[in-house]
């Protein structure tokens, strides 16, 4: 380690004895040493040194003081003062200075020169560097030998904290993914260091370190070895998200059997017995970064998958309801910067349950807001559950006609029928909202009735109507 003037002053070859009678500063560690005979060398110090000189151009009383003031204002730990060439001993008056500023004085004897205490000096800091370097190495070697036998981030971070000293959390945006301080206190920028770490995504984590600690530069390799941790976790959700998406696909279309869709379904960690819960996010911008995003901590557990280009999230029912996870995955995405609206399905048990709750909680999310409740006893999500019913085929049968009316006239029949049905059958709310008289309201239901037969004032063919636009709109939304 560094040598202090204390240990230095212990070395018998070099002959030193003390000259000042400051006694609390003999412990600091002497950094560097610098030969100086200049009458003002402040200017060509930077703290920490033992100034040797001769005093060559020290002769008067006033030139020792201002040198000492010179000195101390640099931050030199203490002046080693050569007796024999041009002073046969320290002079008081450079003593006397230093006792008053209260810095170290060293007499060196004639017969030792200043290089053999700059060597020596050096030696020090060589040792005390190549020390450090031994404990970074070590230090490399125990934090990646925690994160590659199957420790992971935690076991890399009590590493951490126990080689610093300190407390060590890990924040992925509000969520902490790691906490060693007792009480799970949040980091304050007054009490802890921060440090990004950089994977190139929208999950991005910061690692935070309480003070006080001293850092060899063991910080900085943990940076990196976080990174390199959580792209890997990026790259194994993406896998293990597709993966359980083929599962299912095959559950939501119906191809397997009950026996079969249950044993799949396990295999992904799905429990069918039990009611479970799907969660799902779509983001027509963000449909990449929506599939590898990670999830906010009260859905850690929780079996997600990519199902075409939506995230799916299946939760276990546990009679707390799930729009407390919804709002929460909803929070976490757009704090990642992923504008999603979520949609929530019932909770069922059994594969076909499960088919149902995903086409309630797809039916829920084409309402756009970001957080959806599901719509209980949906008949689109009934008949979107089957495989069976010919839906598109049913949709176009009854809008083509309009479809292919307002494209050669311009009629805006479909506008009309959508404004009708979502007014609940008001012809003056459509009068108003399409800025229209309502005799030309009425005029267009006629055309519309005409057109496809069916007529949007009677309640069955209103509700076959309903069910064309609806399953037209979340086909377009969801192809299959």
């Amino acid at each position: 380690m560094a040598i202090s003037l204390a240990a230095l002053l212990g070395v018998p070859s070099l002959k030193l004895t003390k000259s000042g009678l400051a006694e609390t500063t003999w412990h600091q560690d002497i950094h560097w040493v610098a030969v100086t005979e200049q009458e003002d060398p402040q200017r060509f110090l930077n703290g920490g040194e033992l100034v040797l000189t001769t005093g060559m151009r020290l002769r008067t009383a006033p030139e020792q003081r201002r040198f000492v003031r010179q000195v101390q204002r640099a931050g030199a730990v203490g002046i080693g003062f050569g007796i024999g060439l041009t002073h046969d001993a320290v002079p008081p008056a450079l003593i006397a200075e230093a006792n008053r500023w209260g810095l170290p004085v060293v007499e060196v004897p004639y017969e030792t020169p200043f290089i053999a205490i700059g060597k020596l000096v050096a030696d020090a800091q060589s040792a005390d560097h190549y020390a450090k370097l031994e404990r970074l190495i070590a230090g490399h070697q125990v934090l990646a030998r925690a994160l590659l036998t199957g420790g992971g981030l935690a076991e890399l971070l009590k590493h951490l904290g126990s080689m610093l000293r300190t407390e060590i959390v890990l924040t992925q945006f509000t969520a902490q993914l790691y906490n060693s301080a007792v009480g799970s206190p949040s980091p304050t920028a007054d009490r802890w260091a921060s440090y990004p770490i950089p994977t190139g995504r929208r999950d991005a984590c910061t690692l935070w370190v309480r003070h006080p600690f001293e850092d060899s530069g063991i910080v900085g390799y943990a940076q990196n070895l976080i990174s390199v941790e959580l792209n890997n976790m990026v790259k194994q959700r993406q896998s293990q998200r597709a993966l359980a998406g083929q599962v299912l696909e095959d559950v939501i279309h119906g191809t397997l059997d009950a026996t079969e869709a249950t044993r799949r379904l396990a295999g992904i960690g799905v429990n069918s017995t039990r009611k479970n819960v799907v969660l799902l996010a779509e983001s027509a911008a963000h449909t990449k970064q929506l599939g590898s995003s990670s999830l906010p901590q009260p859905l850690a557990a929780a079996v997600t998958a990519v199902v075409g280009k939506d995230l799916v999230v299946l939760v276990h029912d546990d009679g707390s309801g799930a729009s407390a996870l919804a709002r929460s995955l909803s929070d976490h995405l757009a704090e990642a910067g992923i504008h999603a609206t979520i949609g929530i399905g019932g909770a069922y048990t059994k594969p076909n349950g499960l088919r149902w709750s995903y086409f309630e909680a797809r039916d829920a999310a084409s309402h756009g807001l970001p957080v959806n409740e599901p719509e209980r006893l949906s008949l689109t999500s009934l008949l979107l559950a089957s495989e069976d019913v010919p839906l598109a085929d049913m949709a176009n049968e009854s809008l083509n006609p309009l479809r292919n009316f307002d494209a050669a006239h311009g009629a805006e029949l479909m506008t009309t029928l959508e404004s009708y049905l979502s007014n609940n059958g008001s012809v003056a709310a459509v009068a108003e909202e399409l800025t229209l008289h309502r005799n030309t309201v009425r005029y267009r239901l006629a055309q519309i009735t005409e057109l496809t037969g069916y007529d949007p004032a009677q309640t069955a063919d209103r509700v076959q109507l309903w069910l064309a636009l609806a399953v037209q709109r979340l086909s377009a939304r969801h192809p299959r």
